[in-house]
C-alpha cells in the first residue's frame, strides 16, 4: 500500500534531495577533491562543494519535514541527516526510509476522509 498523497510528496521531495545530495558528494570526494590533490586545480572543490552545501540544505529541510510528517523518533531523523554527510550513505539511508515509510503507511491503513 502506497503512503497517504501528503506523506507521499514529501517522501518524494526526500528521495530527490538524498539523490542528488550523493552524487554530489560522490563527485566531490571521488572526483573534485583527487584533481585538486593531484592536479592543483581548486575550482571542482569549490563548485561541487558548493552545489553539495545548498543541496545538503535541501535534504535537511525535505528529511525533518518528513520526520515530522511521519513521526519520527529524534535519533532516526538525525541518523538520516547525517547520512547525507557521508559518501554513498545517503543513497543506503534512502532505500531504508522509503521502506519503512511504506510499511507504516501498510500497517496503518488508508487514510480516512472526513465528512
Amino acid at each position: 500500500m502506497e503512503p497517504s498523497r501528503s506523506v507521499a510528496v514529501r517522501l518524494l521531495a526526500y528521495r530527490a534531495f538524498a539523490y542528488l545530495t550523493g552524487v554530489m558528494l560522490f563527485l566531490l570526494v571521488f572526483v573534485a577533491i583527487p584533481i585538486d590533490w593531484f592536479a592543483g586545480d581548486h575550482q571542482p572543490v569549490a563548485v561541487l562543494g558548493m552545489l553539495h552545501g545548498f543541496l545538503y540544505m535541501g535534504y535537511i529541510l525535505a528529511t525533518l519535514i518528513l520526520a515530522e510528517r511521519c513521526r519520527w523518533k529524534p535519533l532516526y531523523a538525525v541518523l538520516v541527516l547525517l547520512a547525507g554527510t557521508i559518501p554513498l550513505a545517503s543513497f543506503v539511508a534512502e532505500r531504508k526510509v522509503t521502506r519503512n515509510v511504506r510499511e507504516r503507511s501498510a500497517v496503518a491503513g488508508p487514510p480516512r476522509s472526513v465528512a
